[in-house]
């Protein structure tokens, strides 16, 4: 029975900690599999409830933080060698950058057969200086070199990681897109649609604008807040309400951008008499139940592996407008499911999210078509199933 270690950075809500239980939870009987994660930070919400709802017990390393720290990653490197000294895996999978840099340094230190990492976006761009950039590239690069096969998740992603970065040849990338539990989106809609809008206060008629994720830089909040504004300001004749749902290091500065442009907001309050324009709900665990409650989901992020939030709001049949980066294209269906405009483009952003408020139509067509764009592509079954054949393929490679 072939061994599994599979590392992930921290289980926080998003694809890799979905992606990383499916594949611990449904992979074939004949596959033993071992969890193991890092610690969450503070602004973001505490997701192991995914893990245990499925019967999972992972190890936590308290001490693998998504911040490099030498002492603590010394520590946690030295844990996950004990691990795999005692559980002896045929295979180490690594989830996401920090996961992939000490599980994949251990393993091979240790001589595990297969080695593979899945790369849940990258921090190649927008997240640093060019000078940090380059040397995370590096690492990124003597890891691959150690590594059996990388994991992309779209078309686009692996372009990025052959040509424009030069992580490694094209020989060791295999495409597998995430997969996920869709049908809760298709459950009870009406209903959910309903409990939502009461509780926010939300008229019939006003059109619920959502962004969903961590309120960090690399987001785009801000970009966000200020189309809110434009939008405010020039489509007086529609009644629209925006929703921040998530936690993160700039939600204080949002706010206070929101505050400096005149914009009326509101932490989650469920009684709102005076019906505040943005209300940032925290994080919700029943993302269902936002997407039901929803009109229109956003993304404004300056850089995107394969989001979550976009998957999720097709599978809810709601229109998207995202910023035309990373995988998008590979997971969206541009004018079909989603219009995409150029990254960072305020009056390209605004003119799209205009066009989905003010065209009932076109808002009704793009919902449309989620569903069955998504109901099948994105189900963690076909991941599973194209994870074990991968398994398999490099097992056998190994013992040739």
């Amino acid at each position: 029975m072939p061994k599994i270690l599979r590392i992930i950075n921290r289980f926080n809500l998003g694809g890799p900690t979905y992606n990383a239980a499916y594949l611990s939870r449904y992979m074939p009987s004949n596959f033993e599999t071992l969890l193991v994660g890092g610690a969450n930070e503070k602004t973001e919400a505490n997701s192991q409830y995914i893990v245990k709802t499925l019967g999972l017990d992972p190890i936590i390393i308290p001490e693998m933080k998504r911040s490099i720290n030498p002492l603590w990653d010394i520590i946690a490197y030295r844990k996950i060698l004990k691990i795999i000294k005692d559980f002896k895996p045929d295979i180490v999978h690594t989830h996401a950058s920090k996961a992939g840099a000490l599980g994949r340094t251990a393993a091979y230190k240790l001589n595990v057969p297969v080695i593979i990492h899945t790369f849940h976006g990258h921090v190649f761009d927008a997240y640093f200086s060019n000078f940090k950039a380059n040397f995370y590239k590096q690492i990124e690069r003597n890891l691959a070199k150690k590594s059996s096969c990388i994991i992309a998740l779209s078309e686009n992603q692996k372009n990025d990681l052959v040509y424009k970065y030069k992580i490694c040849e094209e020989n060791k990338i295999k495409i597998i897109p995430l997969g996920f539990d869709l049908s809760k989106f298709q459950e009870n809609m009406d209903l959910k649609r309903a409990e939502f809008r009461k509780k926010y206060s939300l008229d019939e008629d006003e059109i619920a604008i959502g962004i969903v994720g961590r309120i960090v830089p690399i987001k785009n909040h801000t970009l966000f807040i200020k189309t809110i504004h434009k939008i405010i300001n020039n489509n007086g004749h529609k009644k629209i309400r925006a929703f921040i749902v998530g936690d993160g290091e700039d939600k204080q500065k949002i706010q206070n951008l929101a505050t400096s442009l005149g914009i009326s907001w509101a932490n989650n309050n469920i009684k709102i008499s005076e019906k505040p324009k943005i209300i940032f709900t925290s994080w919700i665990k029943e993302v269902d139940y936002v997407n039901a409650g929803m009109d229109i989901i956003v993304s404004t992020s300056l850089n995107e592996g394969t989001p979550v939030s976009l998957i999720e709001a097709q599978a809810a049949n709601k229109p998207i407008v995202s910023s035309d980066v990373g995988g998008i294209q590979n997971i969206v269906i541009p004018q079909k499911t989603a219009l995409l405009f150029k990254n960072n483009d305020e009056n390209d952003f605004y003119e799209k999210l205009s066009q989905l408020i003010n065209n009932d139509t076109l808002r009704l067509n793009l919902s449309n078509n989620g569903w069955e764009h998504v109901k099948s592509k994105f189900h963690y079954s076909r991941l599973v199933d194209d994870m074990s054949t991968l398994y398999y393929e490099l097992l056998t490679k190994n013992k040739k």
